[in-house]
């Protein structure tokens, strides 16, 4: 009979293997605990991961959608308070207008003047407004700034109304203001300054280099939204042509009538401009209410889609646990048995 033994080392190192494996299993469930999924999606679903990895895709797809349409809100939203400005300057230029109506004292248009440039300040404020870097109502070219300040040093529409002012009283033998007839000044404005305002060259060489092309937006797979407006509308053309009016020649040295008239163009173009702005503000709330549906309908989708993603990939989180905690006290156990082999030594028992 052949006498065999096993050394300690031996016994050491299967001791070891041990625990390495139960480690690794046991970094495997604390990954499935804290997750809830598979450690290694591939490895358990096999040629059904193909199935996890388009879910995952399209998942992702709605989330990117969910978020660009977290922009478009908040453009849409910034768009419409300034729009709300911009109606409260057209308010405010009527509001004058018509408060000051037959009111010839040069004091008092004066003041007249006064409201009416406060209102195009205001205008032209809130049509320059910018979010995240881009203005609002530049349509696509959202790196141009879309409206001109008139009062502004060398504005390019201040220099053509002097110019076409000057050469209509030429070209009808004018000498002054005060020569004005009511047939004139109508004539002046509706078939030289009116046509200015309706050119999109001259408007763009005076006024705004914005896109008459507005911005969209994806809300959807399937949904497409105009999410801007711009500075090219029949809004902010009436309401510079009624703000510019009202401020270069109701003030002028010219008869009551003549005034009067001026007065009542400016009104009826500026009620122009205020009820196309309002039609603006329809249309970016119409789309506004589509981004609120897609958004709803694109979180039922993602739930749709986890679920699924659930089935597929997901685990029992308490079975994984008791697992887990099973195995972490033989990990325990054999550390410790490890732990004592290694003390043994013959020399102890010698």
């Amino acid at each position: 009979m052949k006498t065999s033994f096993v050394s300690n080392l031996a016994v050491q190192n299967a001791m070891r293997l041990t625990i390495q494996q139960g480690q690794a299993e046991l970094l495997k469930l604390e990954t499935e605990v804290s997750t809830g999924r598979f450690a290694d999606v591939g490895v358990e679903l096999g040629s059904s991961t193909s199935r996890s990895v388009n879910l995952r895709r399209e998942l992702a797809r709605l989330e990117t959608l969910v978020d660009t349409n977290s922009i478009v809100t908040q453009r849409l939203s910034a768009s419409q308070e300034a729009l709300s400005q911009m109606a409260e300057a057209a308010e405010q230029v009527r509001d004058t207008l018509v408060t000051f109506k037959g009111n010839d004292a040069a004091d008092q248009l004066s003041i007249q003047k006064m409201e009416i440039e406060s209102a195009m300040s205001l205008f032209t404020s809130a049509a320059n407004l910018s979010f995240n870097g881009e203005f609002l109502f530049a349509g696509i070219n959202t790196d141009v700034k879309p409206f001109e300040d008139y009062s502004a040093a060398g504005s390019a529409a201040k220099a053509t109304f002097d110019a076409e002012l000057a050469n209509y009283m030429s070209a009808n033998g004018i000498a002054s203001m005060s020569d004005f007839t009511v047939a004139q000044m109508e004539d002046f404005i509706t078939n030289t300054l009116e046509p200015l305002y309706a050119d999109d060259t001259q408007w763009a060489a005076d006024w705004s280099q914005a896109s008459s092309q507005n911005m969209t937006s994806r809300i959807s797979t399937t949904e497409v939204v105009q999410s801007s407006t711009n500075a090219t509308t029949d809004g902010f053309r009436k309401f510079a042509l009624a703000s510019v009016i009202a401020s270069e020649l109701m003030d002028q040295d010219v008869s009551s009538e003549v005034r009067t008239y001026i007065g009542e163009a400016a009104l009826g173009y500026v009620e122009e401009g205020n009820t196309s702005i309002t039609a603006e503000r329809s249309t970016l709330g119409i789309s506004e209410a589509r981004v609120e549906k897609a958004n709803t309908s694109l979180e039922v989708q993602i739930k749709l889609i986890n679920t699924h993603i659930t089935d597929l990939e997901g685990i029992d989180t308490y079975e994984a646990s008791t697992r887990m905690n099973t195995l972490l006290t033989q990990v325990e156990t054999s550390y410790t048995l490890t732990a004592r082999i290694q003390q043994l030594s013959l020399i102890d028992f010698l």
